[in-house]
Parts: C-alpha cells; structure tokens; sequence
C-alpha cells in the first residue's frame, strides 16, 4: 500500500499545522519543526498542482497524440 498522501490529505495536515502556529500556543522548537514540515508540505502541493496545469493544458489530437494548448 503507497503512504503517498493525496492532495486533499495534504492540505488538510497544511491547514492544521497554520491553525496550531496561528493560536501562538507551541513551543518555540515545535514551531520550526511544524513551519519546516509545513513548507515540505506547501512544496508538494506546489508540485501536484503544476503537474495537474501541464494536464490540463494538453488536447487530445484525432489521432491520439498530445498538442499543449496555447496559453
């Protein structure tokens, strides 16, 4: 079974991680280390949704080839 999170896992775990930094309720180290995870998070989301653009700006030719749309 993959570990790979899916975008919306992600998210979520990103949007947890900002509410716990915002309530300014965490130590000093488990800050960094949360702000850290969460930009390896951000990255990644990053990465998915770049992945997913390249997609969708692609059309299927007649023939089944791939043309990248103008944008």
């Amino acid at each position: 079974m993959s570990d790979k999170k899916t975008f919306e896992e992600n998210l979520q775990e990103l949007e947890t991680i900002v509410s716990r930094l915002e309530t300014g309720d965490v130590a000093l180290e488990d800050a960094i280390a949360e702000f850290q995870k969460g930009m390896l998070i951000s990255k990644e989301l990053q990465r998915t949704l770049k992945e997913a653009e390249e997609t969708l700006v692609k059309v299927m030719q007649a023939d089944g080839t791939e043309v990248e749309m103008d944008t």
